[in-house]
């Protein structure tokens, strides 16, 4: 198997355990805080925020140009709130919705790229691998444990 087709695999398999981690929240969890200021809903936003920014970096990558512009995303926390600020507001199943859908456009703007940029320091590498399977383990693994109850009960 292929180095593209490994990232692309393990990006699915991945994907999957983040929604495993989230099933059956409702509402009133996914609002409630407890990451610094986020709770899951925020989590989940960041994640399809950073999959939007993505996209369009491995589209650049995909016509030979670079991903973006060295610095162009070295602060990720000012990154972050933004991502997190413009869907104030937003319902939890549209937030939801978008996580699926742009997880989806992500991976098939990876499908487009030339197998070349995904060998051990690729052009699309990073950025795939950024955005993709390492983050949502990162996440579904801080979800998991925050649902784990208190020892003692």
């Amino acid at each position: 198997m292929s180095d593209k087709a490994k990232l692309l695999q393990e990006a699915d398999q991945a994907f999957t355990e983040l929604h495993q981690a989230v099933d059956g929240l409702g509402d009133e969890q996914m609002r409630r805080v407890w990451l610094g200021t986020w709770g899951v809903r925020e989590i989940l936003i960041h994640i399809s925020g950073w999959h939007r920014a993505m996209i369009a970096a491995l589209q650049q990558v995909a016509r030979g140009e670079p991903a973006f512009p060295v610095g162009t995303y070295d602060d990720f926390d000012a990154w972050n709130a933004r991502f997190v600020q413009q869907k104030t507001g937003v319902k939890t199943t549209d937030v939801l919705a978008e996580l699926d859908a742009s997880h989806r456009e992500f991976v098939g703007a990876a499908r487009a790229v030339p197998e070349l940029h995904f060998v051990p320091g690729g052009a699309a590498r990073q950025s795939f691998e950024g955005a993709g399977a390492g983050h949502y383990r990162e996440h579904a693994a801080q979800i998991r444990e925050w649902r784990q109850p208190p020892p003692g009960r």
